[in-house]
């Protein structure tokens, strides 16, 4: 695909060697980088995004498997950033393949970012797939799909699905994964920017670890 090599072609020019080194060490050794940061890619991608205006093309679900098998993770950040800009076009259709983004090369930085923005678009404009699709992630074996189900709200505010959001939380509230935990404080704590009296009484009223007391208290 002349659009992959072209984006390859523009991050090989910016390897940094030095940087790479502690990109990798902050994400735990999990993935190897190019040594881009975050300023730097988000020009690159407005060159890659002028000089082949894929912008203006239909959206490209092979693109970003593509992008998804590099072994470097600039370029899994790049599919995430080409995803956000691409949002308008993405619908049901594409569920398969965010989930086979979230069970794949696994870790938080994709994870965040594609269940609040892609599948939370998506269970809004379609909300028949939250029981055909997200329920089932909610009790998974894999956290990662566990971590997205109670995530894809974050941004609802007062569409807020409050019972579903506080029984996700119950299924999972006895894990011992941090990951986990951190979801559901983070969940519990943007909730509550929007009611907080209901999380403050949905946390007195249940056994949660202190890790998701400590993390969905901040506002309240």
């Amino acid at each position: 695909m002349k659009i992959l090599h072209s984006l390859t072609f523009l991050f090989e020019a910016n390897r940094n060697e030095e940087n790479a080194i502690a990109m990798q060490k902050y994400m735990k050794d999990h993935f190897p980088f190019l040594g881009i940061k975050t300023p730097l890619r988000r020009e690159i991608m407005k060159v890659f995004y002028s000089d082949t205006e894929i912008l203006h093309q239909d959206f490209l679900p092979e693109f970003i498997e593509l992008l998804w098998k590099k072994q470097e993770r600039e370029f899994q950040y790049a599919a995430l950033d080409y995803m956000n800009k691409s949002l308008k076009k993405i619908n049901k259709n594409h569920l398969a393949l965010l989930e086979q983004l979230i069970t794949t090369k696994s870790w938080w930085d994709t994870v965040d970012a594609i269940a609040p923005h892609p599948v939370g678009k998506i269970a809004k404009e379609s909300p028949e797939i939250i029981d055909q699709t997200i329920e089932g992630w909610a009790t998974n074996d894999y956290l990662w799909l566990r971590r997205a189900a109670i995530l894809y709200q974050l941004r609802y505010k007062e569409e807020t699905d409050e019972n579903r959001l506080y029984r996700y939380i119950i299924l999972n509230a006895d894990s011992k994964e941090f990951f986990i935990q951190k979801a559901i404080g983070w969940a519990l704590r943007e909730y509550s920017k929007t009611n907080p009296d209901s999380v403050k009484k949905f946390i007195e009223g249940n056994k949660l670890s202190k890790l998701s007391i400590r993390e969905g208290s901040k506002y309240i």
